[in-house]
């Protein structure tokens, strides 16, 4: 853990993404990332020098038209005094029974971000923070080259001026081996998915084709956002 909160920090300083006062809502999905997200921010929270405000967001998908069991989330929020919010939705139902979507991430991403970022502004927070960790950062790069003929990716810190709230990232120094291996020795409360999509989608054949690259190239994921802080690529720049 102690080698996550010193990557977290490093991001956090080196973007500049927490002023004092900030109320910052964290997207709580249950996975592992946002989980070690809610982890690190309520650690960093007791020594960093600006004074900040968290608070934990759930969107429950309802997956087969059923309310999820977050009771082991909530503890881990009371645990740390932090304020948890699960908001229904009917997402499951539209994207996958009313609409039957052939690429179902695509919409569900868009329409749990415009639902996030409402219930962020009614809790009065200026800031929410996601759990996208550095192979995720590699694995967009890719996704935008490979199929969508650009570059480009996520940034660390975006301004939604049509919303106005931040999007922060803190975790983009973290590799995701790090955070399964802490996950499980911390024994975070993970809620599986239900998502029908798990395990199917272009990101896990994109994640595939790196983890492959790096066996005779070395560390590609390291290299390609390495390569976007030098390009100062969609933010990136330090």
């Amino acid at each position: 853990m102690r080698r996550i909160l010193s990557r977290t920090r490093a991001a956090v300083d080196d973007y500049n993404m927490i002023q004092p006062g900030d109320k910052i809502a964290v997207g709580v999905s249950g996975g592992k990332d946002s989980l070690m997200l809610l982890k690190a921010l309520c650690e960093l929270k007791r020594f960093y020098s600006a004074e900040f405000t968290v608070v934990a967001i759930t969107l429950d998908m309802r997956f087969e038209n059923k309310d999820g069991d977050f009771s082991a989330v909530k503890e881990m929020c009371d645990q740390y005094g932090v304020e948890y919010v699960v908001k229904p939705t009917d997402l499951y139902e539209i994207i996958f029974n009313i609409r039957k979507e052939s690429n179902p991430c695509a919409l569900c991403s868009r329409m749990r971000r415009g639902i996030l970022h409402d219930t962020a502004k009614e809790l009065g927070c200026n800031k929410i923070a996601l759990g996208h960790h550095l192979d995720d950062a590699a694995e967009t790069f890719m996704m935008n080259l490979l199929i969508e003929s650009r570059v480009g990716c996520f940034a660390p810190v975006t301004y939604l001026s049509r919303r106005d709230i931040t999007m922060i990232r803190p975790l983009v120094y973290v590799r995701e081996r790090e955070v399964t291996a802490a996950a499980e020795r911390l024994n975070l409360p993970v809620v599986e998915s239900k998502c029908p999509a798990n395990e199917h989608t272009k990101r896990e054949d994109v994640k595939n084709l790196l983890a492959e690259l790096s066996k005779q190239y070395g560390d590609v994921p390291e290299k390609i956002v390495g390569a976007m802080q030098r390009g100062a690529i969609d933010r990136w720049e330090k």
